[in-house]
């Protein structure tokens, strides 16, 4: 991977079908509808990050704000393309995100991670010792409760409070 030649932006409505196409190639994340990534590309587009390399979608971080908590940054899914791992591109799309003057008042992240996911781990693990801060986890969504023993259970995780130096 070029550094000089990746490009990390909010996303644009066009990214959606390149976002739903990468993101079914990074699994285990949930490959949603074209449509969902459409509204994460439009309406959610200021707290994603579209990571460009050569103008081909290589990463793509979907977020936002939580209504309730404005100071909470929910980071619904992070795909990094095979060409583009071991780069530590997540991590850099994360920091890239939490810059943005959208996401100036943000004190925590959350996100949900089922319990096989190592690299989702890792990253978020990683994420809070970057930023000096505590990370919680429980389970949040239940197989059976909440998904019909259709899908893995999901722990909620928090990072923070933090504060960034700007």
């Amino acid at each position: 991977m070029k550094s000089q030649a990746l490009l990390l932006r909010p996303a644009r409505l066009e990214d959606g079908v390149s976002a739903h196409r990468l993101i079914a190639l990074c699994p285990p994340l949930d490959p949603n509808s074209v449509y969902c990534n459409l509204l994460q590309c439009s309406y959610f587009a200021s707290t994603s990050v579209a990571a460009e390399l050569d103008g081909e979608l290589v990463g793509f971080v979907s977020g936002y704000r939580v209504p309730e908590r404005e100071d909470t940054l929910f980071i619904w899914q992070v795909a990094v393309g095979e060409a583009a791992r071991g780069q530590r591109l997540a991590s850099t799309m994360l920091r890239h995100l939490l810059e943005r003057e959208v996401c100036q008042q943000v004190r925590f992240i959350e996100t949900t991670i089922t319990a096989d996911n190592r690299a989702s781990w890792a990253l978020f693990e990683a994420l809070a010792r970057e930023l000096s801060a505590e990370l919680e986890h429980s389970v949040w969504l239940d197989r059976d409760k909440h998904f019909a023993g259709e899908h893995d259970s999901e722990s909620l995780l928090r990072i923070g409070p933090f504060r960034l130096s700007r």
